[in-house]
């Protein structure tokens, strides 16, 4: 990976006014210290494709974006260091820590279901771990709100994921160490070194209120923040006032889709090639709970809402943002029985059976009880991201 950094930031020499852009400064760097994430980036832009095609060499494959607009986030790879040796604590021993209404990343594979509270990801970025078996690696960007777990499998063979310091469209970067190619977190692309072209599986890992995952995997597992290996102000949000639908992203240098404000939050989903993303005010209420349903090409999808969860990106502590809400996305059958959902007094009923379902698409009450709904995987993110990943989107906004 050196190799490609140090060709990427050839690319990157300040000159003129790109060379004054590189004193800015991300969201409270003020409060920032040395164990903080990264507060001075160099935002240069430049062109370097000739560069790389004269690399001696011969299978190094052309890249599937522009280097230069690969910008550095000023540390060296892993200086935002992942979690290769996580360690778990029970639901009762993290409830201590953990209010009700934080965010987490929930994985449930097999019936082992595991909590990666964003007050911890949002210093690490990366866990990589093994859940049922399978290699994952769950990955969380500040910068654009996206939570996303791979299969950390490359052509067969396992690897683990590094933060390689550096952002595309404002968001992380990542390094395989198999290979030290970089790939996109936002979508799971190897874009530049020798498996550009390949793509990481997804795995459903939504963000849920911590009283979510509490009430639905009682017997669960939770990511210990004493022992990640490092000392960090686990719940302390650096990147205070940033979760501002009318803000402007960090170090972002796209034209922006002016179909939403570009920090305007927004549910995506994604389906064989098709893609959709639904406004945060599309999908939601004020009755604590709300039901959508639609299509994404040819696939129907039907998104739960439910309030109770806070923005970590709001306020200078991750509990104390403002309620956005948690969400999940299903295929809307119990096996191959067809159901119609609505929401009534905070909760989820499907209209064939009466059956009372969950955020996390469990049947819990009624003829169905024990059912569970398929998952799929979707982001919760701002708009600037989703729309400048999948151009082609379309969007839901009433």
């Amino acid at each position: 990976m050196l190799a490609v950094l140090a060709i990427v930031a050839a690319a990157c020499a300040p000159t003129g006014a790109e060379a004054d852009a590189a004193t800015e400064q991300p969201p409270d760097s003020s409060t920032s210290t040395a164990e903080s994430p990264p507060t001075t980036l160099d935002p240069e832009v430049a062109t370097v494709e000739s560069a790389l095609r004269d690399m001696r060499d011969p299978s190094f494959p052309e890249p599937l974006i522009d280097p230069g607009q690969v910008l550095s986030g000023g540390p060296p790879p892993d200086g935002i260091p992942p979690i290769d040796n996580p360690f778990f604590v029970s639901v009762d021993q993290a409830d201590a820590y953990l209010n009700d209404v934080e965010p987490v990343v929930v994985l449930e594979i097999d019936g082992d279901a595991r909590a990666y509270p964003v007050q911890i990801l949002m210093w690490h970025e990366i866990v990589n771990d093994q859940i049922a078996g399978i290699p994952v690696a769950i990955t969380y960007c500040p910068l654009c709100n996206s939570a996303v777990t791979y299969i950390r499998e490359v052509d067969g063979t396992v690897t683990t994921f590094g933060t390689s310091g550096r952002l595309f469209n404002s968001a992380l970067v990542m390094y395989d160490r198999l290979t030290e190619t970089l790939w996109t977190h936002y979508d799971g692309r190897a874009v530049i070194g020798h498996l550009t072209g390949e793509r990481l599986e997804p795995v459903a890992s939504p963000l849920l209120a911590w009283a979510d995952f509490k009430s639905a995997y009682p017997d669960g597992a939770v990511l210990d923040r004493d022992r990640t290996g490092f000392r960090r102000d686990y719940g302390r949000n650096p990147y205070t006032g940033y979760d501002d639908p009318s803000g402007t992203p960090f170090l972002f240098r796209g034209d922006g889709d002016d179909r939403a404000r570009l920090q305007q939050r927004v549910v995506g989903v994604e389906v064989d090639g098709e893609s959709v993303g639904w406004t945060l005010e599309s999908i939601s209420d004020d009755s604590g709970a709300a039901v959508t349903s639609g299509g994404v090409g040819d696939t129907e999808v039907v998104i739960f809402w439910k309030a109770g969860q806070s923005t970590a990106l709001e306020t200078s502590s991750i509990d104390a943002g403002r309620d956005v809400g948690s969400v999940g996305v299903f295929l809307p059958n119990a096996g191959d029985r067809p159901l119609t959902f609505e929401s009534r007094d905070g909760s989820f009923f499907d209209l064939e059976t009466g059956s009372e379902w969950s955020i996390t698409g469990r049947a819990v009450e009624g003829e169905l009880a024990g059912a569970e709904l398929v998952r799929l995987p979707h982001l919760d993110t701002f708009w600037f991201a989703w729309s400048s990943y999948r151009p082609d989107t379309t969007l839901i906004d009433s």
